[in-house]
């Protein structure tokens, strides 16, 4: 079986709304549309589309659907992600969209999400989701996310989308890599590791001395 990818970039406080542009997301007044921009380098750029070409599938929100239909047919064919992104099976779950979508290679995820999300990873190796916040929570409590790449930004925005929002399942994670950029970005990727433990402090303090 394959495994589920899910790729975020947030602020220190978990806020991944629009980070692209200023206009990419404005609901609930956000105020910080863009604010990735000026933190990005290319050396960053570099890392992201070195794990990004090892995508099979890519599983979308219908709001980043939408904000990636609009800009990736038509990217300037010099940007690393426009061939891959434009070429990768793309699969868009919602329930307001209806078929057929104007982008090629994209189709609407058809029946219970659970069952439909496990036929694509049984159908390819690494399905990626980028963004699709909404999305995520309901992968994630559902369990159906075998690893995270968290790209975290040294700002602090205080409002806006998080990706572990209310009703996140409580999850442990294993850290299986992580690279800090000279501009205070650090990407930490994890794997899931089922529910978390818990344990006395004083317990455990007794028994490592």
């Amino acid at each position: 079986m394959g495994k589920l990818i899910v790729t975020e970039f947030m602020s220190i406080d978990g806020v991944a709304q629009a980070p692209g542009a200023p206009e990419e997301d404005p609901e609930g007044g956000f105020a910080y549309g863009g604010w990735q921009a000026p933190l990005i380098d290319r050396d960053e750029e570099h890392f992201i589309f070195e794990q990004a070409k090892g995508m099979d599938a890519l599983l979308l929100g219908r709001r980043t659907y939408d904000i990636f239909a609009g800009y990736w047919p038509t990217a300037p064919a010099e940007f690393d992600f426009t061939a891959l992104i434009n070429r990768v099976p793309k699969f868009v779950a919602s329930r307001t969209l209806q078929p057929p979508l104007g982008w090629d290679a994209a189709s609407l995820l058809q029946g219970d999400l659970a069952e439909a999300v496990g036929e694509l990873k049984d159908r390819f190796g690494h399905v990626h989701v980028i963004g699709s916040l909404d999305l995520v929570q309901s992968l994630l409590r559902l369990g159906l996310v075998d690893r995270l790449n968290l790209w975290v930004y040294p700002v602090v925005l205080a409002q806006g989308k998080r990706v572990f929002a209310d009703g996140a399942v409580p999850t442990a994670l294993r850290l299986t890599e992580s690279r800090v950029f000279a501009n205070g970005t650090v990407k930490l990727e994890y794997e899931t590791a089922g529910e978390p433990a818990v344990g006395d402090i004083d317990a455990d303090v007794d028994r490592l001395t």
